[in-house]
């Protein structure tokens, strides 16, 4: 008999993921091969090869997951201990501590003991200062993703998995509609993200319930963080009482329109992304500017988005770039009346001349 259908659920959307990053590995370590011909009374060169299911860390990858010890990611390290060990992956785990509530860095060190009981390894508990940036939730998320990927780059992890199901997805694209931004922000969160493709998220097809039951099935133990039910924060509230009243109102099937939603929103964001790079050069003159008439003959969605490249690739940081930026430097285009420059975040300076648009740092 099988794994209970949960138990299945995860271990296959693990695999699936394991494979890929095999996959992307291998082409990335392939060594060209070598003629076999050699000049007479010469051996010929041989290629050198990694056995079958070496575990040599030099042709091994490593895949991190991502654990708070709560279910989603509880689920995601047993079914990533469960699969490596059938594939050459070595399989590791990190859990971060914000230091936000009493007791936390225990609860890392638990964590950490159960991941390493999970045959992981290496496991380390890493403990992070939360900033005020952006509010609480936006710099905790920040702080843990400094933390992964400085974890990463110092083991050499080929990939870090992230617990996030459906639900969170669309947690996320509800969010990005009540704050009125665009399809990108719609388009929540993508399978494969981060530098190089660092993070993979192999829930986001699974609902939380389908996490939850695969721990209770295996009895594995997992922590609420009670801040995921504190109305003070956003999410918390989207998630016990938003959510909820829409399926209530709509019906069942909410969260999985929302999260196919997300993937439509993708691909669309995913297309004009493209389209604006590949026109960027024929909107510039020869000295690099803008020229604003080329800019204004473009699609709007087209030209805001060739904006903020623009904008980003003078020095505006991407987190702190808003759709008002935007829009205030699409009005020096489509609506210009004399305006004066136009500060952006990162000191960088917008401003109409001659016909061009000239952004720098002031």
């Amino acid at each position: 008999m099988g794994p209970h259908p949960a138990v299945a659920a995860i271990r296959l959307a693990v695999r699936r993921v394991l494979h890929d990053v095999l996959t992307e590995h291998t082409a990335q370590h392939t060594v060209p091969e070598l003629s076999t011909t050699a000049p007479t009374g010469q051996a010929a060169p041989t290629a050198p090869s990694a056995p079958p299911g070496a575990r040599d860390a030099s042709w091994t990858p490593l895949v991190l997951v991502a654990c708070s010890g709560g279910a989603d990611s509880m689920a995601l390290a047993s079914a990533l201990a469960f699969e490596a060990r059938k594939l050459p992956v070595r399989a590791g785990g990190i859990t971060v501590d914000h230091g936000l509530q009493d007791g936390s860095g225990l609860r890392a060190a638990e964590v950490a003991v159960r991941l390493t009981a999970m045959g992981l390894d290496p496991v380390e508990a890493v403990t992070v200062t939360v900033g005020r940036d952006g509010g609480p939730e936006a710099a905790a998320r920040d702080a843990r993703y400094a933390a992964l990927d400085e974890a990463a780059e110092r083991l050499g992890a080929a990939a870090v998995l992230l617990g996030h199901t459906r639900d969170d997805q669309a947690e996320t694209v509800l969010l990005g509609l009540a704050r009125g931004s665009g399809i990108r922000s719609l388009s929540g969160m993508a399978a494969v993200s981060g530098a190089e493709g660092r993070y993979r998220r192999p829930f986001l097809q699974l609902d939380r319930q389908t996490a939850r039951k695969a721990c209770m099935v295996q009895s594995l133990p997992v922590w609420d963080d009670p801040m995921n039910a504190d109305p003070a924060y956003t999410r918390s509230r989207l998630r016990h009482e938003g959510l909820p009243a829409l399926e209530k109102s709509l019906g069942k099937g909410v969260v999985e329109a929302l999260a196919r939603t997300a993937q439509l929103c993708r691909d669309d964001a995913d297309a004009l992304d493209t389209w604006a790079a590949d026109v960027e050069p024929s909107v510039r003159d020869e000295t690099g500017h803008l020229v604003c008439a080329r800019l204004y003959a473009l699609p709007p969605a087209v030209r805001r988005r060739v904006l903020r490249r623009a904008a980003i690739a003078e020095g505006a940081p991407a987190g702190s770039l808003f759709a008002r930026h935007i829009e205030e430097l699409d009005r020096l285009i489509t609506s210009w009346r004399g305006q004066g420059a136009i500060n952006l975040p990162g000191r960088v300076e917008a401003r109409r001349q001659g016909g061009r648009l000239v952004i720098r740092q002031g």
